[in-house]
């Protein structure tokens, strides 16, 4: 089951990451991040982003400023948050969108700027493995199911490169 972080205007405006910090501490203390065997545990975080906007405001959340850049901080403090996102909910797309550029289209959806969207994928492999290796629960199936939500394909070969069982 997923974790529903709420985020209101204030936290958003002032860059107060402590739903976040809250809800992933508690999940650390519950022992909820990793199983038994060091597997990481499926369910994941969701963002409920509520901030006032005008009526008519046809912006998508990751078209707000403040609402980026209150993602951009979190990224910051937590490289592997990814791997924690509720991906089937479609979670890590939108988490992309808060850090890639992109744009919309009304008939293709998002399109993410290529090239940094590979620097996504990449960023996010190296920061997901590191993590997981501190936490003994490297998961290359993990870290490939990622990629491939973000629509990237990763050999074994990659993997061994970097010492990865």
């Amino acid at each position: 089951m997923a974790t529903m972080i709420v985020l209101n205007a204030d936290q958003v405006y002032q860059l107060d990451l402590s739903p976040l910090v809250l809800a992933v501490e508690a999940q650390q203390q519950q022992g909820a991040l990793l199983k038994a065997d060091g597997s990481l545990v499926e369910g994941g975080l969701r963002f409920d982003v509520v901030i006032p906007r005008e009526e008519h405001d046809p912006r998508e959340l990751s078209e707000i400023p403040e609402v980026r850049l209150w993602f951009v901080r979190a990224d910051v403090r937590y490289p592997w948050l990814p791997l924690l996102l509720d991906w089937e909910s479609g979670e890590l797309t939108r988490y992309a969108a808060m850090l890639v550029p992109h744009q919309f289209s009304p008939t293709d959806g998002i399109q993410f700027n290529p090239e940094a969207l590979e620097l996504f994928v990449m960023g996010k492999v190296f920061a997901g493995a590191d993590w997981m290796m501190q936490h003994q629960a490297v998961s290359r199936t993990k870290l490939k199911f990622m990629t491939q939500v973000l629509g990237y394909e990763l050999s074994d070969g990659f993997f061994d490169f970097l010492g990865l069982p």
